[in-house]
């Protein structure tokens, strides 16, 4: 739908009227709750695998330095067990389709994929509040 104009002077060439584009207005449905918690716990998870890699470098690199990994082996830990229990909670409460709720849960194995996932699902409105149908 386009926007009229009427152009401001008053001879015959400049009084028709001249049509302007709608300007694009993409309109986001704010981030649900649980959506916002799913992204949190995926980041904290993508942090703790980092920490771990980067203790596991210095393990069994030139340092042989335990430390990292007794910190973040543990914190890890937790960090995936909660990953799984959020995301199958947002999975049922954001009525995700099967295709995202596996793709959630597999993300947690490799290394730093529940950063692009979250990022991806946010893109696709998979994490935004949804009107009723």
């Amino acid at each position: 739908m386009a926007r009229r104009y009427r152009c401001s002077r008053a001879s015959a060439y400049h009084s028709r009227l001249i049509l302007l584009p709608e300007p694009r207005v993409t309109r986001r449905n704010p981030m649900h709750p649980t959506g916002r918690l799913f992204a949190v716990v995926a980041f904290i998870e993508a942090l703790t695998w980092a920490g771990l890699l980067i203790g596991m470098w210095l393990k069994y690199g030139p340092y042989a330095n335990l430390a990292l990994v007794k910190v973040f082996g543990p914190l890890h830990g937790v960090a995936f067990m909660v990953y799984v229990a959020v995301t199958l909670f947002a999975a049922i409460r954001l009525r995700w389709p099967w295709w995202a709720s596996a793709l959630a849960l597999l993300a947690a194995i490799p290394p730093l994929v529940t950063l692009p996932l979250e990022w991806w699902f946010r893109r696709r409105g998979l994490l935004e509040l949804r009107s009723p149908r």
